[in-house]
């Protein structure tokens, strides 16, 4: 009688203590909710969207079941407005040209006086290469000079593409006003250059351009990239904030393009919050160092993303957990890449 009684004592304790392990096991994943995070790109006619949707897609097939973090790609104006919604903390991350991140981060150009302290950057990514293309026959000395008094569309308003385009000028001894200025996006601007109704486009990007590709496969098109002369290229770095170098684009980049441009460029680069979580960017990091073939398959300009480039040009300090992640990597970083209160 005794021993039934023992026995069903026990197979009772057993059932509450498995209940309580089980109750303790639903509190742990209660606990660990999905981290959602949000990167904001540009306009789809680039290769901002591309690259940022890419990334997204990276970090969450690689992240969410093991670490439940999920990562979702907007469009955006671009750069501008990118820095407006990090400093909103809208996002969490953006792909932004150095030309803003050396203007928000050291309150210079457009932000004078109000400088951007809280950016924090991940990577280098690819070159943004000026694509100044007019119709053939406006074609005067095949410089980005040929702009002045055209109907150009500068690009979207409130964009980087507008506003590195804007800088390229002051650097050339041109205003605003020295174009007839348009305000769209790329394929807008694509389009509107198909209908005549606007002679020339600012498509700032990575090559291949897919507005830039849409545009010289139109069939009767006759197009052209404009080039940049050394001396031109001295005055923009030299006049303006402009980051810029030298980057020749290849013949046959585009349909019937058959010799290359000589143009210029000017660094991307992947932008964060200081105060999104440092395990957290150190998984991003990482994930995105761990597979290189992934984003080289999404679109041409993934192949500059290595580790090689990484702190190639950076205009902000990293954040502590992508530092983090290079000091365990055996990286030197430069001193004015080591996040605020890091050893």
């Amino acid at each position: 009688m005794y021993s039934r009684y023992l026995s069903k004592v026990l197979i009772l304790a057993v059932i509450c203590a498995l209940v309580a392990v089980s109750f303790a096991g639903i509190a742990s994943a209660q606990k660990k909710k999905t981290i959602s995070l949000v990167i904001a790109t540009a306009t789809t006619g680039g290769t901002y969207y591309p690259i940022g949707v890419g990334m997204a897609s990276l970090w969450s097939i690689r992240l969410a079941k093991a670490h439940k973090i999920m990562v979702q790609a907007i469009t955006s104006a671009g750069s501008g407005e990118n820095v407006n919604m990090l400093k909103g903390k809208e996002v969490d991350l953006a792909i932004l040209q150095g030309l803003f991140g050396k203007m928000a981060s050291n309150g210079i150009g457009i932000y004078k006086g109000k400088p951007y302290k809280e950016l924090r950057t991940i990577t280098m990514l690819w070159p943004n290469v000026e694509h100044f293309v007019i119709f053939q026959d406006k074609v005067k000395t095949g410089n980005a000079s040929d702009i002045r008094g055209l109907r150009f569309s500068i690009g979207r308003a409130g964009s980087g593409t507008e506003r590195s385009g804007l800088t390229i000028m002051e650097g050339l001894g041109m205003k605003r006003e020295d174009v007839k200025g348009e305000y769209l996006d790329y394929f807008g601007s694509a389009k509107a250059m198909k209908d005549k109704r606007i002679e020339g486009a600012n498509l700032v990007a990575g090559p291949p351009v897919a507005a830039v590709t849409d545009l010289f496969a139109t069939p009767g098109m006759k197009a052209v990239i404009l080039e940049f002369t050394d001396e031109q290229l001295e005055k923009i770095n030299k006049k303006t904030a402009y980051p810029g170098f030298r980057y020749v684009i290849p013949a046959n980049t585009y349909p019937g393009q058959t010799k290359q441009v000589r143009s210029i460029a000017q660094p991307n680069f992947l932008g964060v919050r200081a105060d999104v979580d440092k395990e957290v960017i150190k998984l991003l990091t990482k994930t995105l160092f761990d597979n290189p073939d992934y984003l080289r398959a999404v679109h041409k300009m993934g192949g500059f993303i290595t580790l090689d480039n990484a702190l190639s040009g950076l205009p902000a300090p990293l954040h502590p957990g992508a530092y983090e992640y290079y000091k365990e990597r055996g990286f030197e970083i430069p001193t004015d890449l080591i996040p605020p209160g890091a050893s």
